[in-house]
């Protein structure tokens, strides 16, 4: 009996050993270099990617500047690493990223096997088609035959196929790697049409020397959420991401943004004054200071600043909310309770 207590205790001493050291990992590796290392795309435009003077912009990349100044209290404290669709989860996997913010749909096959866990997602999006208008196309099923530019390792070349293998229609995988690349093999015409999510197509086509020559078809062939992903066994990092893109929403719904976030401290509404660590609490129970959320709206905006910023209506690509627009405005923008 006496032994076996004896084993009882060693067990539970190295299990709580093994789970602080989970928790207490990539948070404490982030706060020893001072910055969030974030894995992105690099040339997407609106989500990520540097302007004419390398400053990155995105809307993935505010998602990432949020989780810096969640963390560190500074939009600045973050290094982007591009990293194409084939190296982001090893990257991530191998721990040369801190998180991946990088239009990555969430699936099971990414949660189990890859060992990675997605966070609240911050743009819901589908997989479309895009052609140049002098084709004459007007659906996706009139490309039997068609050559298609498409990423590899990514949903979306699983999605294409099985579209065509559904719809009973021959079709010519142009697989190219780097992003930039593919966008210029379709520009040059190298395949007749290139497959993406919807956001990324709306992208392309705005760096066209002609984006009226290029025409969306009206088909969405898949569901894409995308999402913020951390690895598994750090449920503290998971957290703070987590409640970091919810921050983001949350505010929206609460009328705070960053021109009156410093007004609205002076609310009696008992949420806001949680939310904006009037009365504190919520920041010690992520391990961060009680401003976090307060930090991050001052410095970043909350989700609809972002999104309008980004890829919103009065930006190139045109986007409205859509699927994005909050739950109470009829859309899937939903934060869970912050308290």
């Amino acid at each position: 009996m006496k032994r076996f207590k004896i084993f009882a205790i060693v067990v539970a001493v190295v299990f709580v050993a093994m789970s602080t050291a989970a928790v207490a990992g990539t948070l404490q590796d982030v706060r020893k270099k001072g910055f969030v290392k974030v894995g992105v795309n690099g040339s997407v435009f609106g989500f990520s990617m540097p302007d004419k003077k390398g400053v990155w912009r995105g809307l993935d990349v505010d998602t990432a500047r949020a989780i810096a100044v969640a963390v560190l209290g500074d939009p600045a404290k973050v290094k982007f690493v591009a990293l194409t669709a084939v190296q982001r989860l090893p990257a991530l996997q191998s721990k040369e990223i801190d998180v991946l913010c990088r239009n990555t749909t969430q699936t099971l096959t990414r949660e189990t096997v890859n060992g990675l866990n997605f966070c609240h997602v911050n743009f819901y999006d589908g997989q479309g088609f895009l052609v140049a208008k002098k084709l004459g196309v007007k659906s996706a099923k009139e490309l039997s035959g068609a050559t298609i530019c498409v990423l590899p390792g990514t949903t979306t070349e699983m999605n294409a196929a099985d579209f065509f293998r559904k719809n009973k229609m021959k079709w010519k995988p142009v697989v190219i790697e780097q992003t930039s690349e593919l966008n210029k093999a379709f520009f040059a015409g190298r395949c007749d049409v290139i497959t993406s999510d919807s956001s990324q197509l709306a992208a392309i086509r705005s760096i066209a020397s002609n984006p009226k020559d290029y025409v969306l078809l009206p088909e969405i062939i898949s569901k894409e959420p995308l999402a913020p992903v951390v690895r598994h066994g750090d449920d503290q990092w998971y957290d703070i991401v987590n409640w970091t893109v919810m921050a983001l929403i949350q505010a929206e719904e609460l009328g705070i943004t960053s021109k009156n976030v410093d007004e609205m401290l002076k609310s009696g509404d008992p949420r806001v004054k949680r939310f904006l660590g009037v009365t504190p609490g919520l920041g010690k129970d992520l391990g961060l200071d009680n401003k976090w959320a307060y930090n991050i709206i001052k410095k970043v905006g909350n989700y609809g600043e972002i999104f309008a910023r980004n890829v919103g209506v009065n930006t190139p690509l045109g986007l409205k909310r859509g699927l994005n627009a909050l739950w109470t405005k009829g859309g899937l923008m939903y934060a869970a309770p912050f308290h």
